[in-house]
């Protein structure tokens, strides 16, 4: 099932964000984790993808454990740093080939050991451009793009931002899955936002459960321009 037709049912739905493990040890605990949940019933469940390299595979595997394994409907997410059109063509396929047809199409964080790294090096130099090589390659795939409520780092202008937004859109995308925030205005706006830019794909609230001081820390390292409302603040 794409999950298209899953948010086309029009009811409430949630969905889990997997990370692939590094070791072993952690791929055991993690299916041990993901075994504990399925009686929760998610609508979906996605796996993160690094650029190249074990974790790449990793995210593969994972994936089509899963696939095999489960009844849960998978989503892979897919970046193109650092990737060839004929890379981003061979993990398709080899998703495809599995029965994996919902891909988060992203373009991805630039290298952090390539400080002069540009995009327009790249075979793609927006996500659009992924979305549309799905489109035309693998047409019978869901596709979903990244939203940010708080603004895309990379793209100080706002009006801009929602103009590559709209791109993804326009290029194939079926639904949004926005970056973390932890002021709800925030989203309700950006949700404005879309729909005033003519936008009307369904956009999924992308939460991320704080359990500690430590960890907000942590993401707020991991997304530099988050904002952590006062109130929120004092509760922790």
């Amino acid at each position: 099932m794409l999950v298209r037709e899953i948010l086309e049912q029009h009811r409430p739905s949630f969905s889990f964000e997997f990370f692939p493990p590094k070791d072993d040890e952690g791929w055991e605990k993690l299916f041990a984790n993901i075994f504990e949940l399925m009686p929760l019933k998610a609508s979906y469940v996605s796996v993160t993808y690094g650029a190249g390299g074990s974790t790449r595979d990793r995210t593969h595997n994972l994936l089509t454990r899963l696939q095999k394994e489960t009844d849960l409907v998978v989503v892979s997410h897919l970046t193109t740093v650092g990737s060839s059109r004929d890379d981003i063509y061979g993990v398709l396929k080899r998703y495809d080939d599995s029965g994996i047809h919902n891909i988060l199409a992203l373009r991805g964080d630039p290298p952090k050991n390539q400080p002069n790294w540009n995009p327009q090096h790249q075979d793609f130099k927006f996500a659009s451009e992924l979305v549309e090589f799905i489109k035309r390659h693998f047409p019978h795939m869901g596709i979903g793009v990244a939203g940010f409520p708080e603004g895309h780092p990379a793209t100080p202008n706002r009006l801009k931002e929602m103009d590559y937004l709209k791109a993804k859109v326009d290029a194939g995308a079926d639904y949004i899955v926005t970056q973390l925030f932890f002021d709800n205005h925030e989203f309700y706006d950006f949700v404005e936002r879309c729909e005033l830019a003519g936008i009307r794909v369904p956009i999924i609230a992308g939460i991320m459960p704080i359990v500690s001081k430590s960890g907000m820390n942590r993401m707020a390292e991991l997304s530099p321009g988050t904002r952590f409302p006062a109130r929120l603040l004092k509760s922790i």
